[in-house]
């Protein structure tokens, strides 16, 4: 039997979860049972090296502009559908895998020209809770053969916002490779060191982590993401005058070195679809602090993987936080209880097990 083609349509400008989500399914042909090529429209040469590096077959439309005007202008006008559609051809596509909100309306109508199956992946709750969204993936989503929920979390929005599309939702969580993402021997540092993954916007609350991090004397945040919210939080540490406890690191193509050097992860995010960045520090043994948001409790289990707080509550946030800093061994236990979790629930090998029924399903 013809393996199905993937063609997975990206419209994106930064790297997250969902696109490093991507790679790691992609980049692994034998386990999802299908053949993958990437059709993108990027401003960020960066997303496009990080594509082509991983070894994937990446149709990319060029470096475009980002905004309103131009987000409109590719989800409705005829050149880039007429673009992504001759790779769907191209590529013999049997199934048009959609990522990114911004990918939702261009793939869905590029589908139907060439008669793809249509499946998207929802990596977050945003495109059914935000009202500038929401009538761009309704189209869409009436439109999608399949979706794939990260996390029940996301799921229950799907029903909620969309009932009808209830049915053919399905629930694959993020997995991650527990080789790559293994626990290395590091000298640790003196203070205890908190480490958060993410881009700098305001749904990753980094501005509330920051804010807990101050009420916990000689503690340490590292901070590994890059966004439009960077210039904003730096000068927020220095009004908080906790400069020295604080440290950018900006986007890092490996994020391995930075988690060994922590203790624990720190999730202070306003919401979160499931966390891959979580996934993969729990896969290096460490646990998580945070908040208890979105499907972040489906993989933090309270107590044994990590420490979790009322969602939004920066003192409860600043307390576990505390609770962590004076405990550092059994901080120590609960980080082997996260990767045996992982490596329980959240491998790389059940993702792509659960993609590949899905990629079954849409081609039977």
């Amino acid at each position: 039997m013809t393996p199905p083609r993937v063609v997975h349509v990206v419209v994106a400008g930064e790297i997250g979860g969902a696109e490093r989500m991507l790679v790691t399914l992609a980049t692994h042909p034998t386990a999802t049972g299908a053949d993958h090529a990437v059709a993108l429209v990027t401003p960020n040469e960066r997303l496009a090296r990080t594509l082509r590096d991983a070894g994937l077959r990446v149709h990319d439309r060029g470096r475009v502009r980002e905004g309103p005007l131009p987000f409109l202008w590719r989800s409705f006008g005829p050149s880039d559908v007429e673009w992504v559609a001759g790779v769907l051809t191209g590529e013999h596509a049997s199934i048009a895998h959609l990522h990114t909100f911004a990918s939702q309306v261009l793939g869905t109508r590029a589908a139907a020209r060439t008669r793809t199956r249509v499946l998207r992946t929802e990596h977050s709750t945003r495109a059914f809770e935000d009202p500038t969204c929401w009538p761009f993936s309704k189209w869409s989503l009436a439109r999608t053969d399949a979706s794939v929920a990260i996390s029940q979390h996301v799921c229950r929005a799907v029903a909620a916002r969309a009932p009808w599309a209830a049915s053919r939702t399905r629930v694959v969580y993020n997995g991650v490779d527990t080789e790559r993402f293994a626990p290395r021997q590091v000298t640790p540092p003196d203070a205890f060191t908190f480490a958060l993954v993410g881009r700098l916007e305001a749904r990753k609350g980094v501005d509330l982590g920051i804010e807990a991090l101050a009420r916990v004397p000689g503690a340490r945040l590292e901070v590994i993401g890059e966004g439009g919210e960077r210039a904003s939080l730096e000068a927020r540490v220095a009004r908080l005058g906790i400069e020295r406890r604080v440290r950018f690191d900006g986007y890092l193509e490996d994020t391995r070195d930075a988690i060994a050097r922590s203790d624990a992860l720190l999730c202070s995010s306003r919401e979160e679809g499931l966390g891959i960045a979580l996934l993969e520090g729990m896969a290096m043994a460490r646990p998580v602090v945070g908040f208890a948001v979105g499907g972040v409790p489906e993989i933090v289990e309270e107590g044994r993987s990590g420490l979790l707080a009322s969602a939004g509550d920066v003192g409860a946030l600043a307390e576990r936080m505390r609770e962590a800093v004076n405990a550092r061994a059994r901080m120590s236990s609960m980080g082997a209880t996260a990767r045996a979790a992982v490596a329980e629930r959240f491998s790389l090998q059940s993702m792509c097990e659960g993609y590949s029924r899905v990629y079954a399903e849409l081609t039977s």
